[in-house]
């Protein structure tokens, strides 16, 4: 039966190599189980719930993927998109409801586009140098999200600046070295090792006295908060449009992004195309319109599934060794609450050390796409670093890609070279000026 479904003797694999593989890509995606309900519950979203409707979205996209399109490339919820979530949530004023309709339109609409084939009009439209930047501002959000979880930078109250943090309290110093714990593990090559570095953080934090045990095993947490609660009619405010585009961009950036990072790894690519590329994305937009529905936000490739592809899985069996772990994993419900829960301190403000570390280093990895962007070209450069300045500097994703795609086309416009920014994106840039002198 795993011969007919997975062809393991035609992709020169095994069943060892396959289970390797799947377990390999869930530790080293795993933190995603603690730091996503950790980042929703902050929009008033119920953290267990949210727990809940991570590993399951998780799970079943993750063997979608495996069966529809026979790849060794799991998902969950994005990070990025998480952020973004929250960053409608709280700064826009958006209650999380209507946000989680934009996610479950977004997904419908990158199904419909994937299902009619016209995806890729709309990625080749996008300039390069605007991908990497996003790629590269959503990298430095996460950082400095997770660098003000740690209370190593703060924004003193009465002030608009941001300042150094108090490095000698106790959960700044636990963030700092379960952060130092992390990047150690990931220098030496160890698997696994952002999922080890939380866990290495919780138990010092728990030594400490900082977290209290809670126990290990329990039933999984009620997804009534969450399910099925999209507000669809606060999407009828136009303001929500530029919040839905952007949450498809993101969608299909990711997904193409890591679909083919993983499979040039993998050696997957023919002639510099994916085959089964349509069941691929499918399983992709689908797992967002899912997650949506049980109360979380895009679910996406990840990009970690690289490590499951270097441990030597070839198939989509590996996805259904991960896409089960992620099933087992919705009865540790009492470990999440406690490493994702946060640690008040003196002021009110609450910190949280033990997923701040892999935000940071997550963040990080982001911030790698930097060096594809043209900077001897202005016309590039500029709007690609007008993005990633403004994203982290706004506490905003949405106006840091605004930014760019209002910049980018104007600059080519004024500098002669109009013909060089698809009709996409001017559409796009007169959207983006309309929200702001219109709403």
């Amino acid at each position: 039966m795993l011969e007919r479904l997975f062809k393991l003797t035609e992709n020169e694999t095994t069943l060892q190599r396959e289970i390797l593989g799947g377990l390999t890509t869930f530790m080293t995606m795993a933190y995603i189980v603690f730091v996503n309900p950790a980042i929703l519950s902050q929009t008033g979203m119920d953290f267990g719930a949210v727990m809940t409707a991570t590993c399951l979205s998780a799970a079943v996209a993750t063997l979608a993927m495996g069966l529809a399109a026979n790849y060794p490339i799991a998902l969950a919820p994005g990070m990025g998109e998480n952020l973004f979530f929250l960053s409608v949530v709280i700064g826009m004023g958006i209650s999380w409801e209507v946000a989680l309709a934009a996610v479950f339109v977004s997904g419908i609409v990158f199904f419909l586009l994937t299902f009619l084939r016209i995806r890729e009009l709309i990625i080749d439209a996008v300039p390069v140098s605007l991908k990497h930047a996003i790629a590269v501002g959503i990298g430095l959000y996460i950082a400095f999200i997770g660098m003000v979880d740690a209370g190593i930078v703060v924004k003193p109250e009465g002030t608009f600046f941001l300042k150094l943090g108090d490095l000698s309290l106790t959960p700044t110093l636990v963030a700092c070295i379960g952060l130092l714990i992390t990047v150690t593990l990931m220098a030496r090559k160890v698997k696994g090792a952002i999922l080890l570095g939380i866990l290495a953080t919780s138990f010092l934090a728990w030594a400490l006295g900082l977290i209290s045990w809670q126990g290990l095993v329990a039933p999984p947490p009620s997804l009534a908060p969450t399910f099925l609660k999209m507000d669809l009619r606060g999407l009828l405010d136009v303001a929500m449009i530029p919040v839905i585009v952007i949450f498809l961009f993101m969608a299909v950036f990711d997904a193409i992004g890591t679909l083919i990072g993983v499979s040039e790894r993998a050696g997957f690519l023919r002639d510099g195309k994916l085959p089964r590329a349509t069941p691929a994305l499918i399983a992709d937009s689908s797992g967002t319109v899912l997650g949506s529905a049980l109360g979380t936000s895009t679910v996406t490739a990840f990009i970690e599934s690289a490590t499951g592809v270097e441990a030597g899985a070839r198939t989509g069996l590996a996805n259904m060794v991960t896409g089960a772990l992620f099933l087992l994993a919705l009865f540790f419900s009492p470990l999440v609450q406690m490493v994702g829960g946060g640690v008040p301190v003196e002021g009110g403000a609450i910190l949280k050390p033990i997923t701040a570390p892999a935000l940071i280093v997550v963040g990080s990895l982001r911030a790698g796409s930097i060096n594809k962007i043209d900077w001897s070209n202005i016309t590039e450069s500029f709007p690609a670093f007008l993005v990633i300045v403004a994203i982290p500097f706004s506490w905003s994703i949405a106006d840091g890609i605004a930014f760019g795609f209002i910049s980018y086309p104007a600059l080519k416009l004024l500098s002669g070279r109009s013909r060089e920014a698809s009709g996409l994106v001017y559409a796009l840039g007169i959207l983006f000026v309309a929200r702001y002198l219109l709403l």
